[in-house]
């Protein structure tokens, strides 16, 4: 829910800014330059989708994980996008989310975010429940004795019943 918050306020905001900047410089301009970050934003999001795509299989078949490149295209993609928003402030992110040196101190940031939202569960008692125990109990009950199923063989042909 704060992330909703957060969404619709700098929504607002960016409209906001919009339209008071769009008063000043005039409709002509205002329009002009929504509509070019738009588009630019749309052939940044083609062009880094692609090739974030293929650095990505590129990295798996070298048998690495390819988290940085993941992450960067995301950013990219997620720049782009921001982009084609209409509004001054979201073009402002956009730019950051391109901006090699933004991008890293945004990943840091949000890095440590994640860390203080994962240590505050972890010291919170009441996120702990009987859930995790219970599951475990009932799985090493039925590990004493044999699992029954079925499974069909790939390597051999089928049996004629």
């Amino acid at each position: 829910m704060p992330i909703l918050i957060f969404i619709s306020l700098f929504t607002l905001l960016d409209f906001v800014v919009l339209f008071s900047i769009g008063s000043q410089i005039g409709l002509l301009t205002t329009l002009l330059l929504v509509l070019g970050t738009g588009f630019a934003g749309l052939h940044l999001i083609r062009k880094e989708g692609v090739s974030t795509f293929a650095r990505a299989r590129q990295r798996m078949q070298a048998g690495e994980i390819p988290s940085s490149e993941l992450l960067t295209g995301a950013a990219l993609i997620f720049g782009g996008a921001l982009l084609m928003a209409p509004g001054f402030l979201s073009d402002a992110l956009g730019l950051a989310c391109l901006i090699p040196s933004a991008r890293q101190l945004m990943f840091k940031a949000l890095t440590w975010l994640g860390l203080k939202k994962i240590a505050g569960q972890q010291q919170d008692p009441s996120a702990s429940s009987a859930r995790p125990n219970e599951y475990q109990n009932s799985q090493s009950s039925q590990q004493d004795g044999p699992i029954e199923g079925d499974f069909i063989s790939r390597d051999e042909p089928p049996r004629r019943r």
